[in-house]
């Protein structure tokens, strides 16, 4: 029995030339479906996560801990001042010809007051046009409201979730309370007025929620050197670079004396590896429904060898060999498995890339109904509180949803051998069948 004749009988099982009804081919469809909308919360997982990720950590490395940090000895004479580590900073760029852009800063904690309360603030003083020059500050920041001009004095920045704390609005006046250390060696309180220029959003509430940022010179009379902290966030051509290393290595011989120097992972790495393994937990669970959906298959052929045991037994009974039979089988299951996969992919693909659309009608249908359960168990919608399904203080609100092209055919394929595996079974057992005991019962 040549592979024609296997192929030919797996099309006769798969589209019969008559209309006869058959219980197997409808178990051969529901598997089929099965198998494409299993696929689907698979694609969708796997292409918002790298997006997501891929977001998030563009957020940390461009906003927070930059490709490489320079973080200065607190005894260091370029953290006496801005100007300073503005002379440092110049000196590491000509040094390197693999550095970018070099912007220093000092960072330190403070205590933002308003009419509405205090809140715990992360300073951080910056370059005044550093919105403009820092090509991830301007890209990945969204002003909400007022200007980045930080040039005033006394002006301040601040995250969307600090603002929103202090109720104030861009225009507005917050108190900064910090420590500054007097001519006696002693640390007392500093209270400044600072006018709020405008409010700004990373749209990942987890990285941005205390941040305040005012000009570098303000930074050092508002930010003790005791306390604070003076770096510089270096940036070179790629963040995920093989030649990161080798800047790494040069810059920390030649930045010894002046300070510590980081890579971006030495400073993300727990929280990045963290969204590694998350995804990768994801990614396992999705292929369980795969799996499952995939075991249709099996139980799909059973039913049409039992079906066609007739068949089966005349073909044997003309000189068809079990092998062949059973190979016929094989290809039915796995061209099953195969029709899923072409019409899983391109829908789940469809969802990923409508996925905010997706979230914001079911997140609209929860809240519907959460409302008739509240209206219809109280009374009244006072205390109702709408559910958000991706709170931004915990997801990125926006990003860019990635397709991984060498992920998804690893996923077709791997679907398709699993296909072929789970009809193994039915198939040697379909080749096993014995012609004379079947064309006795007829």
């Amino acid at each position: 029995m040549t592979f024609s004749s296997s192929l030919l009988i797996a099309s006769r099982f798969l589209f019969p030339r008559t209309g006869k009804k058959s219980n197997a081919r409808r178990s051969l469809f529901g598997a089929f479906v099965c198998i494409g909308i299993s696929l689907v919360p698979l694609i969708m997982v796997l292409t918002v996560s790298d997006g997501m990720i891929k977001g998030i950590t563009e957020r940390m490395i461009g906003l927070a801990s930059s490709h490489l940090q320079l973080v200065l000895y607190p005894n260091s004479e370029y953290s006496e001042n801005a100007e300073n580590m503005r002379i440092l900073a110049d000196v590491m760029k000509k040094y390197d010809p693999a550095v970018k852009a070099v912007y220093p800063e000092l960072q330190g904690i403070g205590l933002a007051s308003s009419s509405k309360g205090r809140f715990g603030a992360s300073i951080r003083a910056v370059e005044s046009d550093v919105f403009e020059k820092n090509p991830a500050f301007a890209s990945l920041f969204e002003i909400l409201e007022g200007t980045t001009d930080l040039s005033g004095r006394n002006s301040c920045v601040l995250g969307k979730k600090l603002a929103s704390d202090l109720g104030v609005k861009a225009g507005g006046t917050v108190r900064l309370i910090t420590t500054k250390e007097n001519s006696a060696g002693k640390m007392m309180p500093k209270i400044t007025p600072l006018k709020v220029s405008g409010i700004v959003s990373s749209g990942y509430q987890e990285l941005d929620s205390l941040w305040l940022f005012v000009s570098l010179e303000n930074g050092f009379n508002l930010v003790s050197l005791s306390s604070g902290t003076a770096l510089f966030g270096i940036e070179t051509e790629d963040a995920f670079s093989m030649n990161l290393e080798k800047t790494y290595r040069s810059l920390s011989s030649f930045l010894s004396s002046a300070g510590r120097l980081y890579r971006w992972n030495d400073l993300n790495g727990a929280q990045y590896e963290n969204f590694a393994s998350t995804q990768i937990m994801l990614i396992f669970i999705m292929m369980l429904i795969v799996l499952v959906a995939s075991v249709n298959i099996s139980s799909a052929l059973v039913m049409l060898v039992m079906e066609r045991k007739k068949e089966i037994s005349i073909l044997k009974s003309l000189g068809g060999s079990s092998n062949g039979i059973a190979l016929s089988f094989i290809i039915t299951g796995t061209v099953t498995g195969a029709l899923g996969v072409l019409f899983g992919l391109p829908l789940g693909l469809f969802c990923s890339l409508h996925f905010s659309q997706i979230m914001a009608g079911i997140e609209f249908i929860v809240n519907c109904a959460a409302k008739v359960i509240s209206f219809v168990s109280s009374g009244n919608l006072s205390d109702f509180v709408p559910v958000h399904l991706l709170d931004e203080a915990f997801y990125l609100q926006n990003f860019s949803i990635v397709i991984p092209l060498p992920k998804i055919l690893l996923i077709a394929l791997g679907t398709i051998v699993l296909s072929l595996l789970v009809s193994l079974i039915p198939a040697l057992k379909a080749g096993k069948e014995k012609p004379i005991e079947t064309l006795r019962k007829i």
